[in-house]
């Protein structure tokens, strides 16, 4: 009996001085990166009162906040080669836990990584909503939601598997990249389908797949020479968060105390009017009760987004982030958010989302901008999305009766203004998103759609569609972000056609996507295009004309908004068509001979390869 007791005793006693760790974050890290100094946190029951040491790499700081149950231990790993090492931690003299931790050996080149481009042509996804790969993940017995493909805004079962599976799609199609919105686990009860609101950062939600399938992805894509940009959100996570329930530090996210609610008024960032209350409650405010806002003036909090971001770069191998909610962090903390990223890979691109409608406001965000220096600011953001060429696209393609300033010639002025840009080449152009009215909602007519297509296929910058639009999908956003957001058909077991082959597509569909597989495909290979400059002639009677030019390659672009046809006098276009005599019409592939006039169809576009 005495034996028992001494060793019930001494079990009692082991659990008493061994640490609790419940989570390691990052879970790895790599050898060889530029900035050496890395910060691995450990959670775990009063975790704080433990004293680490590791042998052979020199521990920089251990911060201990005001929760117990977190360790912040900053390493240098400068000269640590690649493998495994223990971290002790110790009460005193006593060792309480080794834990195994491991440097990885990055791949050759990674700092110097791709990023895309204005060569590249984005095709934005909704993973949910695109193709069910794996009906055996539609619900999970870790996350809460289950599949439920009867609600427009419940979880329909698209994941990881069905985007790889449908990769020849998207190829055939023209694309070069795709941007799927965030794959991060959401554990909220409802809505988690869109992953905005992030429940845990470093894993892929287990009804879209594993970690391990996002990489799959990604080399999948690396195979057929594109690219993969991920959906990264800064500003806020999901009130379901695994740290929302055990916060570091009162102040790892906003409070008010508590929950307050953002007044979406980008404009105050920037405002030197702007009243202190005004400008917190748009920087600090919530963007909705669901998502708690992140601090990034805490060095902890930017620390761990920084890490993170870098962490899905190399585990993933990813070629590029599309930032939401860009403008709605801390300005100075997601600027050195993105220093930080693109210090430690050069050519790496990020767009952020500054959904705003003036485009000294917008050039204001992108790196380098000398409106931002006005105000002694410098965003370093490469690329920031053109919205308000995107209002210019909902507009012109439907007003019946032009004028002064509405018509075809809001196109015209939005890029009168491409002056204010650093980098115009290097902005995001789009017709819609995700979180858009979809165009051929707005525009039924097919004529529209290729007039859209062309310009965002012809204009500077980095275009980017959204899917099924290529097939003729409608979806109207006054019914709810679920009908913009409809499942592609096809990607599911027993649909009735499948959008994704020739075979199911309806003459209709197929109309629509041979137009576009045609432009975007040609579109690959017009350098004039990814990195010529333009002309651009104020339109005349709805008829818009713009030439992209390098010294080997002029393109002529006619876009017709009039619902009859036009006959242009080409001596007004001479300082682009000297010494051209004929040109290839890509769309039709047809040869057009310049005389002194050129015949366009109603509600047509061209696209003219100049030849001599």
């Amino acid at each position: 009996m005495k034996k028992v007791l001494l060793l019930i005793c001494s079990v009692l006693i082991c659990a008493s001085v061994m640490a609790q760790i419940d989570r390691v974050e990052p879970p790895f890290w790599w050898s060889g990166m530029q900035n050496t100094q890395l910060q691995v946190m450990l959670y775990g029951k009063d975790i704080a009162k433990y004293s680490p040491e590791i042998k052979g790499i020199p521990i920089i700081d251990v911060h201990r906040p005001e929760n117990p149950n977190y360790l912040f231990i900053t390493l240098d790993t400068k000269e640590v080669k690649a493998g495994a090492f223990e971290i002790l931690l110790k009460d005193g003299n006593k060792l309480v836990e080794s834990l195994d931790y491991e440097l990885r050996e990055r791949k050759p080149n990674s700092a110097q990584r791709q990023g895309y481009d204005a060569s590249d042509l984005i095709y934005l996804l909704m993973p949910d909503r695109f193709a069910n790969g794996n009906p055996a993940i539609d619900s999970h017995p870790d996350v809460v939601e289950k599949v439920d493909r009867k609600l427009d805004g419940g979880r329909h079962g698209g994941d990881i598997q069905g985007i790889i599976d449908h990769l020849d799609y998207i190829e055939e199609l023209g694309a070069t990249a795709i941007w799927s919105t965030p794959l991060c686990e959401d554990n909220d009860e409802k809505y988690s389908y869109h992953t905005y609101a992030q429940s845990d950062v470093y894993k892929i939600d287990p009804r879209f797949g594993t970690n391990e399938d996002y990489k799959r992805l990604a080399a999948e894509l690396h195979q057929r020479d594109m690219k993969l940009i991920f959906d990264y959100v800064t500003n806020h996570w999901g009130i379901t968060h695994w740290m929302m329930k055990d916060l570091p530090t009162y102040d790892w996210i906003h409070q008010f105390p508590g929950y307050g609610q953002t007044n979406y008024r980008m404009t105050t960032q920037m405002d030197p009017n702007a009243s202190q209350y005004d400008f917190r409650y748009c920087m600090d405010g919530w963007f909705v009760k669901t998502m708690p806002d992140l601090n990034q003036k805490n060095p902890l909090v930017l620390n761990y987004l920084t890490q993170n971001a870098i962490w899905w770069i190399e585990y993933a191998d990813l070629d590029g982030f599309r930032v939401d909610t860009y403008s709605f962090n801390d300005k100075e903390g997601i600027a050195k958010w993105t220093k930080a990223i693109t210090d430690e890979y050069p050519n790496f691109n990020i767009a952020g989302e500054v959904w705003m409608h003036d485009q000294a406001q917008m050039a204001y965000w992108q790196k380098d901008s000398q409106i931002g220096a006005i105000q002694g600011y410098n965003s370093n953001l490469p690329t920031v999305m053109d919205f308000t060429l995107h209002d210019a696209i909902m507009e012109v393609f439907k007003v019946e009766k032009p004028t002064w300033n509405t018509g075809i010639i809001q196109l015209y002025e939005n890029f009168v203004n491409d002056f204010l840009y650093p980098d115009i080449n290097n902005i995001l152009i789009f017709a819609e998103n995700h979180d858009t009215p979809r165009i051929n909602e707005l525009y039924p007519n097919f004529e529209d759609y290729q007039l859209a297509m062309t310009l965002i296929a012809t204009v500077r910058g980095i275009p980017q569609i959204y899917y099924g639009s290529e097939i003729g999908m409608k979806g109207d956003k006054n019914k709810g972000d679920g009908d913009i957001r409809r499942d592609f058909p096809g990607g599911w077991q027993g649909d009735v056609t499948s959008a994704f082959t020739a075979k199911g597509r309806s003459a209709e569909q197929n109309k629509y996507f041979n137009f576009s597989k045609k432009l975007f495909n040609w579109r690959k290979n017009a350098k004039a295009i990814h990195q010529g400059k333009t002309t651009q002639y104020v339109p005349e009677e709805e008829v818009y004309v713009y030439f992209r030019y390098t010294s080997d390659q002029t393109v002529m672009v006619i876009l017709n908004n009039n619902k009859t046809s036009k006959s242009l006098s080409l001596e007004r276009f001479v300082e682009n068509l000297g010494g051209y005599t004929k040109g290839r019409e890509i769309l039709t592939d047809t040869e057009i001979k310049l005389g002194k006039q050129l015949a366009i169809g109603p509600k047509a576009s061209m696209v003219i390869e100049l030849e001599k």
